[in-house]
């Protein structure tokens, strides 16, 4: 038996030396007149379909190649395309640096990636690896809390409910771009991260520009832009095969295959499974994601690249806030000083900080069907209903043209379109609830569904559905023109139209058979069954369209930019529930209403590797549709206002000690007029109208320092410092004129907000990084992070009494530990590489608190004073979790 194992080593070894006889070609593609790192460049074999395309650093690697002779191809459009002969006898490094024709043309061009000590912006990259070893499969955003100023929280834990705040503005204010293309919501500039859920497996890199940003579309780039590639179409042959395990039924499968490059036609596609029961109580998950790349290089002087993403899902939610006692008598105590009547008057959940008021139990012979996207289906469990689930699929496709007309003159243009379909769920009418079970109320679906299975008179409760079907159709086009070697000129257009559907429907008649609902003037009876559409049913469309010119000047140490953006957007809406007059239905549209942006920067380098850089802009922003139509009854604005922006920035990049010390610094000053708000009125002649109370105003400042040292080969630290000083400027004192109690009423409004903090995001941050490589193909890292200064968010409106100038409620500091583990294993099975990873999230398991808000009218102690952690409502962070796996790729 000894001889036969020690037989079976011998010819595993043997095998793995065999398969072992393969090399890799690797290095770095550059411009040859600014230095600059080209992403996604293309190296191949010639003749062969081995090949690859360059990352964010511009790098490539050409693994499981035999020893021998090759012909080594670099090209990339708008650049000369260069051929290497190579004797390949072991591993070998091959630079490429290719002289530029113009404006070097791929997608990251539309997104306007700035360059290193070039582009005057502060700005940070994240790569694919970083992601790989960072993320851990949780919302896209959470990877950018090592990033300066920036602030990404889980909210109630649910799968791609996530949020992210830049320097103090929310995601309403930030850009958000997949592939150049602006995914933020068109009426209300809102993210919804569950319908990118996935996106991170099919992500090369993100680049977050922090301010107004270099990116010259009109977007609302007011905190920053984020800007999100997908991986290059790949150019080598290959097969990835991923599994991943966490808390809580955690279960990940991701698949991937590249075809490699096949002629002029390259494709690459990413299938991803995902499941699990959640961290916090019943926010399950249930997703599917898809990617796909395509690419056909026409010729060498035009490439078309078809790019499809999507992510069908379903997950419990936790939307509602609680009180910190709900979740932690201990915690309230100790850390917030409650009293023990305070305790007394909160009882604190039995699941403690995993506790959700969103879900109740229901018994298992309740057989109802639940009806969503256009069918009635099963529950997704029988032993209980989710009061909030969120259901949703946003596919977006994008087809990229990338032409060199001439040495001179290119041309990018992306056509661009984006579904969606799904909704939110919750309850209707008059479900009965239940006091008794939990600190909170929650609904009682027995008692429900008992009461409505022997009515009379129809369900007097139910779930519905809040839907938002909705599809996009956008054009991008960009021409870039040289005029010398050293001015470069960029014009473009953006044209975007879009149709949301918004109706509630039937979800689940909890028992009854039918919902009585009578405020449809067009419907044939009030009796609404699975399906029907209750409660509002409007059609709303935005139509935008803006172009922009921008001017880019550089020479020897100094370049220089300037852009002007204009834009135009203009709101209908539909209202398919009023029957007007004549018999049509109500309708409202509004004019078009303009805006502008100007902004421009310049850098100089001190040195190749020291540079100083200043930006400077200003944006006049349109209003979201809300603030000019009301979705209540049509009423449309006489005259919005737009929002305005100031900023200025500046700053430096630096590199010392052989570029093992790299170091950024910059100073940051907004101000933001004007905050929209606004009130429905009546005119004198009978009309409805919507007026703004304007003079709502906000000063953004703060230093950012950002530092990464490498010591030695095997150790690696990173650091980030921001500090912010944001607050409301001045007192609101304004008048506005109504007449619908039937006479001319001058309605004095005061707003008392003068040096009150701008709320919702720690103004204070640290985060140190410590990574360690002991041996080749494995990484170890440390991230600590440290947040103060956080004050809960608060509604402005809310502040009419002069006495009171109390800061709204601080929320204490708090520290975390996370941990990463990545090892690729040190053989290759036939081209076969494996790597084992893990990740420790909040390793200590620290009790936190990271969303909060000031004042609550729902979970505060009756009789506290304002503005304490006793009558604010919180989402505790999220509990200690663990995520790991196995990465399989074939080549």
């Amino acid at each position: 038996m000894m001889k036969i194992y020690k037989t079976l080593v011998l010819m595993m070894l043997l095998t793995s030396a065999l398969f072992a006889q393969t090399y890799t070609l690797s290095g770095v593609v550059t411009s040859t007149e600014s230095g600059e790192k080209l992403v996604g460049a293309n190296v191949y074999v010639k003749g062969t379909t081995m090949g690859a395309a360059t990352d964010i650093d511009g790098k490539f690697a050409i693994p499981s190649l035999q020893a021998g002779e090759y012909t080594v191809v670099c090209s990339y459009i708008g650049f000369e395309t260069i051929e290497e002969r190579v004797n390949l006898s072991n591993n070998m490094e091959l630079d490429f640096t290719l002289k530029d024709h113009q404006f070097s043309l791929n997608v990251t061009v539309l997104a306007d990636r700035a360059k290193e000590r070039e582009t005057p912006v502060a700005f940070t990259n994240i790569d694919k690896k970083e992601m790989e070893q960072q993320l851990g499969s949780r919302d896209i955003p959470m990877i950018l809390n090592t990033t300066p100023s920036v602030y990404a929280t889980a909210q109630g834990g649910g799968s791609g409910d996530a949020r992210i705040n830049i320097r103090g503005f929310d995601q309403k204010n930030i850009a958000i771009m997949i592939n150049g293309v602006p995914v933020n919501d068109m009426e209300n500039g809102w993210v919804y991260w569950s319908n990118w859920d996935g996106l991170g497996d099919a992500t090369s890199s993100i680049q977050v520009q922090r301010g107004l940003s270099a990116v010259n579309l009109a977007t609302p780039s007011i905190g920053g832009t984020m800007n999100i590639i997908s991986d290059p179409t790949a150019l080598k042959f290959g097969v990835n095969f991923k599994q991943e395990l966490g808390n809580d039924g955690f279960l990940k499968t991701t698949l991937g295959a590249n075809s490699g490059k096949m002629g002029k036609f390259a494709a690459s596609v990413n299938l991803v499974k995902k499941t699990g029961n959640g961290l916090i109580d019943k926010n399950w998950t249930d997703a599917w994601a898809y990617y796909m790349g395509l690419s056909y290089e026409i010729n060498s002087k035009n490439r078309l690249e078809l790019y499809a993403l999507g992510s069908p899902q379903r997950h419990g939610q936790n939307l509602y806030k609680q009180n910190a006692a709900t979740y932690s008598h201990d915690y309230a105590r100790d850390e917030l000083g409650y009293s023990q009547a305070d305790l007394d008057s909160k009882r604190e959940a039995t699941t403690g900080r995993f506790y959700s008021e969103n879900w109740s139990p229901v018994s298992s012979s309740y057989t109802g069907q639940q009806y969503w996207d256009g069918s009635a289906q099963d529950r997704y469990d029988p032993e209980f209903l989710n009061e909030r689930e969120n259901y949703f699929h946003k596919p977006i496709v994008n087809l990229n043209w990338y032409s060199q007309l001439s040495d001179k003159l290119s041309l990018y243009t992306t056509a661009y379109w984006s579904g969606g379909q799904g909704g939110g769920t919750g309850t209707y009418g008059s479900v009965i609830w239940d006091y008794a079970s939990e600190p909170t109320r929650i609904v009682d679906y027995n008692a429900t569904i008992d009461y409505n299975d022997t009515s009379s008179t129809g369900s007097r409760g139910i779930l519905r559905n809040s839907v938002n079907n909705q599809y996009t159709f956008g054009l991008i086009s960009k021409a870039y023109y040289k005029i010398n070697d050293n001015f470069k000129t960029s014009f473009g257009i953006d044209w975007r139209t879009a149709e949301i559907d918004h109706f509630r429907e039937v979800r689940d008649l909890l028992g009854g058979a039918y919902y009585s609902y009578g405020n449809d003037d067009f419907a044939s009876t009030d009796q609404k069954v699975l399906g029907d559409k209750i409660a509002y049913n409007n059609t709303n469309t935005v139509d935008w369209f803006g172009a922009y010119l921008q001017g880019e000047y550089s020479k020897d140490r100094i370049t220089a930019y300037g852009t002007f953006g204009w834009s135009m957007i203009s709101y209908t809406y539909t209202d398919h529930f009023t029957k007007e007059a004549d018999g049509s239905e109500l309708f409202s549209e509004t004019d078009f209403i303009h805006g502008y942006q100007v902004k421009g920067g310049a850098s100089y380098r001190l040195t190749t590797t020291n540079s100083i850089y200043a930006n400077a802009g200003y944006v006049s922003k349109v209003p979201i549709f809300d603030q000019v139509i009301s979705d209540y009854d049509g009423t449309v604005a006489s005259d919005p206002t737009n929002e305005t922006f100031v900023s200025f920035e500046v700053g430096t990049n630096n590199s010392f000690l052989k570029n093992k010390l790299n170091a950024g610094l910059n100073v940051y000053y907004t101000t933001w007029a004007d905050r929209a708000n606004s009130q429905s009125v009546q005119n004198v002649d009978g009309t409805e109208d919507i007026v703004n109370l304007n003079g709502i105003d906000a000063r953004h400042m703060g230093v950012e320092l950002e530092l990464n040292y490498k010591p030695a080969p095997m150790l690696k630290l990173d650091g980030i410092v921001s500090y912010g000083n944001w607050v409301y400027t001045d007192d609101v004192s304004g008048t506005y004129i109504d007449y619908s109690s039937g006479g001319r009423v001058d309605t004095k409004y005061d707003y008392y907000i003068k040096d009150l903090k701008v709320g919702d995001q720690p103004q204070t941050s640290f985060v140190l990084g410590a990574t360690v490589f002991p041996i080749k193909g494995m990484t170890f890292q440390v991230l600590f992070s440290m947040y103060s200064n956080m004050y809960a968010n608060w509604n402005v409106l809310s502040r009419t009494d002069a006495t009171d100038r109390e800061q709204s409620w601080q929320t204490p500091s708090y520290n975390l530990l996370d941990v990463h583990f990545n090892y690729t294993l040190p053989f290759n099975l036939g081209g076969t590489t494996f790597t084992v990873f893990a990740h420790a999230f909040n390793l200590l398991d620290t009790i936190y608190i990271q969303d909060a808000v000031d004042n609550s009218s729902y979970n505060g102690i009756s009789g506290a004073t304002s503005h304490s952690a006793q009558r604010a409502e919180v989402f505790f962070g999220t509990p200690q979790s663990f995520n790991a796996g196995v990465s399989i790729a074939f080549n």
